[in-house]
């Protein structure tokens, strides 16, 4: 069972690496593409001991070559599930979920147990919308002895049908800029805005350096907002009452065809310029879906900067 098991990984990982090279797997321009992390299933059951690691490994060979999904990297996942100091499996949490999209960029986890029951077993799948907090499930079930390989492929395929049918309810819908600013404003209220500055370095890995996107972003939403933002590179920037810097760089994550996925990752903090206090900190990654490399870095480093001032801006200012 074991070594047809193992065969069983190996041909559906060397037909994902066939998908990514196929044309005609790519998504029409437009087609929204969803990012997604899976992780290791739980184990309930004696009899079930090491399937859960197995289950995952299939449904990430199975979901890799779905055009509809970009799949976050094992070894990205296990560092940062490290940096939060979390061991999710199964019995992650909508909250959880939340942070580790944030972290990550994954609009949906699949995550859910191995059970053994009765001389059967079960593999139970949690479907959860890191956006929206629903959780949708899917399941199989098959005899004690039976070979994991096809019940997790089985799984796989109702897993891709149900983030097909359900993405509405799964992932949130774009939001306009004009109706994030204004939730921003409500937010704010009459609250004192103070005068900030804002110094972000970015870069493109493996690539030219990109024009200030994030920055960009930061500052447009920032003078939208009623704050009066000061030039970083001149004199009167000493007038500021808050500083707002940080880090952001995007790198290619996978390329389908002819559209590119590209990852970035920012982190600002807010400090007050009189006393050199850290006000606020906050980071945010995102996956952006795109014809050119450099189009999607791009945006997905101006989402990322309006995401992290819808939380840390409210931070800044005098109620």
């Amino acid at each position: 069972m074991k070594s047809r098991l193992l065969m069983t990984v190996l041909a559906l990982g060397l037909i994902g690496q066939a998908g990514l090279q196929a044309a005609n797997d790519v998504p029409a321009a437009g087609r929204k593409v969803v990012p997604a992390a899976i992780f290791a299933f739980e184990e309930r059951g004696a009899g079930v001991k090491d399937y859960g690691q197995k289950v995952s490994d299939i449904l990430f060979a199975s979901l890799v070559v779905d055009p509809n999904l970009v799949l976050v990297d094992r070894a990205e996942m296990s560092r940062i599930l490290d940096e939060l100091s979390l061991n999710l499996s199964g019995a992650v949490t909508p909250s959880q979920a939340v942070k580790v999209g944030q972290l990550t960029g994954a609009r949906v986890l699949v995550a859910g147990s191995v059970i053994e029951a009765d001389q059967a077993i079960y593999l139970v799948a949690k479907i959860i919308g890191t956006e929206t907090g629903r959780v949708l499930g899917q399941s199989v079930k098959g005899k004690m002895g039976d070979e994991i390989g096809p019940l997790a492929e089985e799984l796989a395929k109702k897993i891709a049908a149900t983030l097909e049918e359900q993405s509405g309810v799964l992932v949130a819908a774009e939001v306009k800029p004009e109706a994030r600013l204004a939730t921003l404003k409500t937010e704010l209220g009459d609250a004192k805005r103070p005068v900030v500055m804002i110094r972000v370095v970015e870069r493109h890995v493996g690539g030219a350096a990109i024009d200030p996107a994030a920055q960009t972003e930061l500052a447009l939403i920032c003078r939208e907002a009623g704050f009066e933002v000061l030039d970083a590179q001149t004199k009167n920037s000493q007038k500021a009452d808050v500083i707002l810097e940080g880090e952001g760089f995007s790198e290619l994550a996978l390329q389908r065809g002819n559209l590119v996925s590209v990852k970035a990752r920012l982190e600002i903090k807010a400090v007050d310029r009189a006393t050199d206090k850290v006000l606020a900190v906050d980071r945010q990654t995102v996956v952006m879906v795109d014809l050119s490399e450099q189009i999607a870095g791009k945006a997905a480093l101006q989402e990322a900067a309006a995401a992290i001032a819808m939380r840390l801006l409210p931070k800044i200012v005098v109620k």
